[in-house]
């Protein structure tokens, strides 16, 4: 007989945990450990990381043109290209963004190793455009790592 500790309930939601059933985390299908050192960079980090790049960019936009902070010109879309730009360098080289690489995050290859540079600049042109990267799945990666084929883990 099916009891109702066999279903969730409706106020659990379709995720929630079984009796039995396996611990599930995010990067557990992709073979990456639950915490610590190669483990899926979580929400928090990626955003605080994110947020710090953004400012940068948006500094020096406005260092050397005098655009940025949302001012509703057409010099506006300064910030995006520093941002494009760093993003492109720095992945592709160190693999880490300045706001990454303070938090601990690092992008790699779903296959192993560094990310190319051919998976860099997809995942950055998809990045800037926002709604990919507002978009993700069970082991946290956005729309723009699926399509790249990276993912962003724990130093």
């Amino acid at each position: 007989m099916v009891d109702r500790r066999d279903v969730a309930s409706w106020l659990e939601g379709p995720n929630a945990q079984r009796p039995g059933a396996e611990t599930d985390y995010p990067g557990r299908r992709l073979g990456m450990p639950e915490a610590g050192p190669g483990s899926v960079g979580r929400f928090g980090r990626r955003l605080v990381a994110i947020l710090i790049d953004w400012t940068l960019c948006q500094l020096i936009a406005y260092a050397f043109t005098g655009a940025g902070f949302g001012q509703g010109r057409s010099g506006s879309w300064w910030p995006l290209l520093v941002f494009a730009i760093e993003n492109v360098v720095l992945l592709s080289t160190l693999g880490s963004t300045f706001g990454q690489r303070l938090l601990g995050l690092r992008l790699v290859s779903l296959g192993g190793g560094r990310a190319t540079v051919v998976q860099v600049l997809l995942r950055t042109f998809l990045l800037c455009l926002a709604i990919p990267a507002l978009i993700w799945d069970r082991d946290q990666r956005g729309l723009h790592d699926k399509a790249a084929q990276t993912v962003l883990v724990r130093l």
